[in-house]
């Protein structure tokens, strides 16, 4: 199969498995007295974070841990300031109550989690066992929590027992679109590395951006697919659960596969990490100014993104203007946008402490 083919077959299925997928995971959501939001993180999440999970468990298997660790944190810097900014640049999105209280602070302490068991140059089996561990304690709550509040619900408003609605067929939806993201994130992915090594791009540098944007189209096409349908928890949810997916899970069994546990580059700790820490720190004034991302706070994101991904490249090239624009970037860009989000989050406060007043 040609590249153009794979890439073009690839598209196609990414947008008839996101489409099947919305639609399997809003309808079981109903069905099983889970809300939107939490299908969101756990099964659309989880599910269109197989890719990186498939192609990790290789990279680490045949000791690739640049490739490994790359598309990690290159999937959740995308996942972030890309999928989150073009969704919120289509319809604006509304952030729930219960991201802000619990699952932004996750996904930003598994960020800090993998930097500081990445200090020593490496995360090990026994860490990467910890990681997944976290993991699954981490759905267990997301599930359980739902349908005791779910439920309580339920009996306040609708005392009378209402018989739930069929959900083999939702379930049907669900998998046949897990496959299609598979299988078009697969042949994209295949395809876009073909070209990267004929580019002579390093190993690191493929895997922050074109292995990483690959294997999280499946998030993009969902995300983007979800809030154009309205179901806005489920965009948002994907991308904050995809985030501590690809950690815990992606992260942990791939050092777990590994013969010796999954090496951290020093260029992966002293850049890119801190990168995808901060890219997680901004969703919180973001989300703050009025449980919303607006259009421009969108624009935002995919302008760093942009940034972002010309850096990589124009280091992995020396390009003679690199100094120029980190210089741009460190000292006007970054500076400016870190000041606009504090004094967002200053006027919340202090329009939230006049409201209780008033």
């Amino acid at each position: 199969m040609s590249i153009a083919i794979q890439l073009i077959a690839g598209f196609f299925c990414l947008v008839a498995g996101a489409e099947w997928l919305v639609r399997g995971a809003s309808k079981l959501a109903l069905s099983i007295g889970v809300s939107p939001l939490v299908i969101g993180l756990t099964i659309v999440a989880f599910g269109t974070s197989s890719p990186e999970l498939a192609v990790n468990l290789q990279a680490a298997y045949l000791g690739s841990p640049d490739m490994a660790v790359g598309n990690v944190v290159g999937s959740n810097i995308f996942n972030v300031l890309f999928i989150l900014g073009l969704s919120a640049l289509l319809s604006p999105l509304v952030v729930s109550s219960q991201l802000m209280r619990l699952d932004v602070p996750l996904m930003i302490g598994v960020s800090v989690l993998m930097y500081g068991l990445s200090l020593n140059g490496a995360i090990n089996r026994l860490e990467g066992g910890l990681l997944f561990a976290l993991l699954v304690l981490y759905t267990v709550f997301l599930i359980w929590q739902s349908r005791r509040e779910n439920h309580a619900a339920r009996e306040l408003e609708h005392p009378i027992q209402v018989k739930p609605e069929p959900w083999f067929k939702d379930v049907v939806w669900i998998a046949a679109g897990l496959v299609l993201l598979v299988m078009g994130s697969r042949w994209l992915v295949e395809g876009a590395v073909a070209l990267a090594h004929a580019l002579g791009i390093s190993e690191l540098v493929i895997g922050l951006t074109i292995v990483s944007i690959g294997t999280s189209l499946p998030e993009l096409a969902t995300s983007v697919v979800a809030a154009l349908k309205g179901e806005r928890d489920i965009a948002v949810g994907n991308v904050v659960g995809s985030n501590t997916f690809n950690v815990l899970s992606v992260l942990g069994l791939s050092s777990i596969v590994a013969p010796a546990g999954i090496d951290v580059s020093p260029a992966a700790l002293n850049f890119d990490i801190p990168v995808m820490i901060a890219v997680a720190i901004a969703c919180l004034p973001v989300f703050f100014t009025g449980f919303r991302i607006n259009r421009w706070e969108g624009f935002l994101f995919m302008a760093y993104y942009a940034a972002y991904t010309s850096y990589l490249i124009m280091d992995s090239i020396q390009h003679d203007s690199l100094p120029i624009f980190s210089r741009i970037m460190m000292t006007f860009v970054m500076p400016l946008t870190a000041v606009t989000l504090l004094i967002l989050l200053i006027r919340h406060i202090l329009a939230k402490r006049k409201r209780k007043r008033s």
